[in-house]
């Protein structure tokens, strides 16, 4: 079975990753994975309707 979207964003912000939106329409986001740093490693790409709805609440896990 696999993860939601969302609970890939926790399971990363839990071990010390960031992440940050950086795009997203209305089908669609892409989401920056980050080391603890800020620099980008991976992108989560996903097009699930729950995600965007978090992400149109809460962009990036970092403070801005």
């Amino acid at each position: 079975m696999e993860n939601s979207p969302i609970a890939t964003l926790e399971r990363w912000e839990q071990s010390g990753g960031i992440w940050r939106l950086r795009r997203m329409d209305a089908t669609d986001a892409v989401v920056e994975l980050c080391a603890c740093h800020g620099e980008p490693v991976d992108e989560l790409r996903s097009s699930d309707p729950a995600l965007l709805r978090y992400l149109a609440t809460r962009p990036r896990s970092d403070p801005d």
